[in-house]
């Protein structure tokens, strides 16, 4: 662990440099930081290596073989860390950075066109820079229990968070919050396959992913990701943020156009699909895609782009896939421009596993509340709603409809955010609904059959599991709300004449009060002679 519990440490680190940068915008600053602190973590890498290389009387520390061999990032001498920290204080400090960073690109061609070279830009002041390195150098001596590289990873991701956090709505275009994306990922466990996010921003849904495995115990090696992004400097950022987990991103790519328009996977079928794409979004090339293959559930509109990241989700998505998207709340209810019908086909299409509804102010770049689409390929063949085996009605599928509405904690004064406890109850509560789909009747010990659903239940006011039929008597409107209904009240025991009795008591004491003070106000005015 560092020094600091939780994030403190980071926190810290992060207030100290961000003191560091002074009039220079947070859209221009992240790059230079998180810059930084990749050069730092492949320079530790590199000299991890170098030193058991060194050890080795048969192996040469310098040559460059041996680090691709271990899938290590080769640093050039001029470009380690040690190199460019004993150059902190001098003028020419910004051009050493930038040509280290070409030096690396240079040798390590997945780094090409990724790495920041804004060091020697002049409004970024050389001695704050040197002072920066040495912030970022004492990351190292704050790592107890862990590896300086762990840390480095933990303050590149929360580095990630803070500049979107500072940046607003422009921040949220690239970063998702870290409890969202940890929910998507607990909801539909990405163990083992392909992995697809046509949104990527900067890598968080992939760094969740592989949080995922390694901590139920699974390979890492066993996933592998697919992404693309249109927005460069974003994308450099998942290119780092990933080489920063050991995260192959040979998959991640970058165009100028777009997903919709140069899908750089079009033959892809993915196992898990992760997105949160932009909410609502107007210009997406309605006008040269009417005819895309992609729209099987109907074309969507050209002022908003909702199911149109939906079913190019949809299409990529494998056989016996699942995917969780986030979209905005419009989604569940809207029926112009042709989306109502688009939303009863998917339904009918038995696609819709689970809808879970957000709070407000959860993004970065909207404070409007959302929505979680859980999508599931072949819900009957992978053994769910085993009814429809049986020829019973189409009825009898189910959609899992959960109201997180009200949950979460504003961790400062404009955004909210959801805590562990939030997370395990609602992945609690699916994982049990879906295993009550899956589960056989089982004997308890008096040898009778019990129902596989006592794991699961409808909770009025938080989860509804909603037939079919259901759905349509609320025209395929698919707001949790309406299907989970409002908790009831508890009954504090005390009888209603009681409580009607000590409110009139208090109502009545306020009353005569402000006879009191009305009197006392006529006094006053009438002693500087103003008469009521």
């Amino acid at each position: 662990m560092a020094t600091e519990n939780g994030n403190n440490f980071e926190a810290s680190l992060f207030k100290t440099a961000d003191k560091l940068r002074k009039n220079i915008d947070a859209a221009e600053y992240k790059n230079v930081v998180l810059g930084l602190i990749f050069l730092k973590y492949i320079s530790d890498s590199f000299q991890e290596l170098y030193a058991q290389l060194e050890a080795d009387e048969y192996s040469d520390p310098e040559d460059r073989d041996e680090y691709i061999a271990e899938n290590c990032f080769f640093v050039p001498e001029e470009a380690r860390w040690k190199s460019l920290q004993a150059k902190a204080k001098l003028p020419e400090i910004g051009i050493a950075i930038d040509a280290a960073m070409e030096a690396i690109e240079k040798e390590n061609a997945e780094l090409k066109h990724v790495l920041p070279k804004v060091y020697a830009k002049p409004n970024l002041d050389k001695a704050s820079l040197g002072q920066l390195i040495d912030v970022i150098s004492d990351i190292e001596l704050k790592a107890q229990g862990e590896s300086s590289k762990d840390l480095l990873g933990r303050v590149y991701e929360y580095f990630l968070g803070e500049f979107a956090n500072a940046e607003g709505k422009k921040g949220g275009q690239f970063y998702t919050p870290k409890s969202i994306v940890k929910l998507m990922v607990e909801m539909i466990e990405p163990y083992k396959g392909r992995v697809y996010d046509p949104a990527c921003g900067s890598g968080g849904m992939f760094v969740m992913s592989e949080k995922f495995v390694e901590e139920h115990q699974g390979n890492i090696q066993d996933i592998t990701i697919y992404g693309q992004e249109s927005n460069q400097t974003t994308w450099k950022l998942s290119k780092m943020n990933l080489a920063i987990r050991n995260i192959n991103s040979q998959f991640v790519a970058w165009n100028t156009e777009g997903s919709f328009l140069k899908d750089a996977h079009p033959d892809l079928k993915a196992d898990f699909i992760l997105a949160n794409p932009p909410f609502n979004q107007k210009e997406w090339g309605h006008d040269v895609l009417q005819e895309d293959g992609r729209w099987k559930y109907g074309i969507p509109p050209a002022g908003n782009a909702n199911f149109a990241w939906m079913q190019h989700m949809l299409y990529h998505l494998a056989p016996n896939g699942v995917m969780a998207t986030v979209l905005a709340n419009g989604s569940l209810s809207s029926n112009t421009s042709g989306e109502g019908e688009i939303r009863k086909a998917i339904v009918k299409a038995d696609l819709v596993d689970c809808i879970v509804a957000l709070p407000k102010q959860l993004f970065y770049n909207t404070g409007i509340p959302a929505t979680i689409w859980i999508l599931r390929r072949n819900r009957v063949g992978a053994g769910l709603v085993p009814a429809l085996e049986q020829g019973q009605p189409q009825g009898t599928t189910r959609t899992l409809f959960i109201d997180a509405s009200e949950m979460g904690f504003m961790k400062d004064r404009v955004h909210r955010e959801f805590s562990d406890t939030d997370i395990e109850k609602i992945v609690r509560t699916y994982h049990r609904w879906r295993a009550t789909k899956v589960a056989p009747p089982i004997a308890d010990d008096s040898g009778s059959e019990a129902s596989a659903s006592q794991g699961y239940e409808d909770i009025k006011g938080f989860c509804k599991s909603a037939t079919l039929a259901d759905i349509e008597k609320h025209s395929f409107v698919l707001t949790p709300g309406r299907y989970v209904g409002i908790p009831d009240e508890e009954d504090d025991g005390i009888p209603f004449e009681d409580k009607m009795k000590d409110l009139t008591t208090t109502l009545a004491a306020q009353m005569q009060k402000e006879k009191e003070l009305d009197e006392q106000i006529k006094t006053q005015l009438a002693k500087i002679g103003f008469e009521l």
